[in-house]
C-alpha cells in the first residue's frame, strides 16, 4: 500500500515535471518567436535575448532539481521497500513462533529451535513484560510475543512515515 503511494507520487512528480518542462520551453520559444517576428531597435533585441537566456537558465535549473528531486525519492522507496520486508519476515516469525507456542510444538525440534534462536534477538526485549498462560499439554498462549508484534509494528509505521516525510518534500514550481 505505501509503495502504490510512492509510485502514484513517483509519477505525479514526472507528469508535473514534463508539465514544468514544456511550459517554460513553450515560454522561451514563444518569446524567441515574437522577438524575431517584430522588427525591434537594437537594444531591444539585446534586451530580449538577455531575457530568453534567463528563461533558458531557469528551465536548466528547475529541470536539473526536479531530477534530483526524482532520483531521492525513487532512492528512498527503495529504501522504504526493504525495510517493508525485513519487518514482514519478523512479522511472519513472530506469527510462527506465536503458533508454535499454542500447538505446544516440542522445542528440541529442530525447526521450532531456529525460530527460536532466530526471533530471539527481537523478543528478547519483550521476554517476561505480560504473563503468557498455559493449558494442558502444554498449550501457551505468549502474550509477550503478541505485544512485540504491536510494538515492531507502530516502528514500522513510524518509520515509513519518516520516509515519506523525506521522500515528499514539498518544492516550489
Amino acid at each position: 500500500m505505501d509503495d502504490e503511494k510512492l509510485a502514484l507520487e513517483e509519477s505525479r512528480r514526472a507528469v508535473q515535471h514534463g508539465t514544468v518542462k514544456s511550459e517554460i520551453e513553450g515560454n522561451v520559444q514563444a518569446e524567441i518567436a515574437e522577438s524575431a517576428n517584430r522588427a525591434a531597435p537594437a537594444g531591444e533585441s539585446a534586451r530580449i535575448d538577455e531575457v530568453a537566456g534567463q528563461f533558458r537558465s531557469k528551465a536548466v535549473d528547475e529541470v536539473v532539481d526536479t531530477e534530483r528531486e526524482v532520483g531521492r525519492a525513487r532512492g528512498l522507496a527503495r529504501v522504504s521497500q526493504v525495510i517493508d520486508y525485513i519487518f514482514f519476515v519478523i512479522y511472519g516469525l513472530f506469527g510462527l513462533r506465536f503458533l508454535l507456542g499454542l500447538l505446544a510444538a516440542r522445542g528440541s525440534a529442530g525447526f521450532v529451535q531456529f525460530v527460536v534462536a532466530v526471533t530471539d534477538p527481537f523478543y528478547a526485549p519483550f521476554r517476561g513484560i505480560v504473563g503468557s498462560p498455559t493449558a494442558e499439554g502444554g498449550h501457551i498462549l505468549m502474550m509477550p510475543i503478541v505485544v512485540a508484534f504491536i510494538a515492531y509494528v507502530l516502528l514500522h509505521l513510524a518509520i515509513n512515515g519518516l520516509l515519506r516525510l523525506l521522500a515528499h518534500r514539498k518544492t516550489a514550481i
